[in-house]
């Protein structure tokens, strides 16, 4: 018998060039939690699997893993709660507006190694 195909999750592999820095903006300024972590050896790179809620991203400190420079679009609920949250936060590097595009509002951030995530809440019925 033959199974179709079945896509369970898409999840964005972002470059990161220091842990430090990854785990101030991503755990601590997004709200990200740490599911794992990977080392092949102690002095070797670092690949991790962040997630809030449903949304997951793998960080890789690996370079041919990922190019820095990428954007990820992330639709979601709850933009101006979001936005008050991170806002709250005074976070040194980033005080991202809220924007309201015509296909919904969005929350930019720029990452501390040149990746852009574009938060967005689609309009109702969109």
């Amino acid at each position: 018998m033959t199974t179709d195909p079945a896509f369970l999750a898409t999840i964005p592999v972002l470059r990161s060039f220091d842990e430090a820095k990854a785990r101030e903006f991503y755990l601590d300024f997004l709200g990200f939690t740490l599911d794992w972590e990977h080392r092949f050896a102690p002095d070797l790179p670092l690949y991790v699997q962040i997630s809030r809620g449903a949304l997951l991203l793998h960080l890789t400190e690996h370079h041919g893993d990922a190019c820095p420079g990428a954007t990820v679009f992330i639709r979601m609920a709850g933009i101006d709660a979001f936005h008050a949250e991170l806002t709250a936060k005074q976070y040194r590097n980033a005080r991202p507006g809220l924007e309201s595009l015509p296909w919904g509002r969005m929350v930019t951030v720029g990452d501390p190694f040149g990746n852009s995530l574009r938060f967005c809440e689609p309009p109702p019925g969109g």
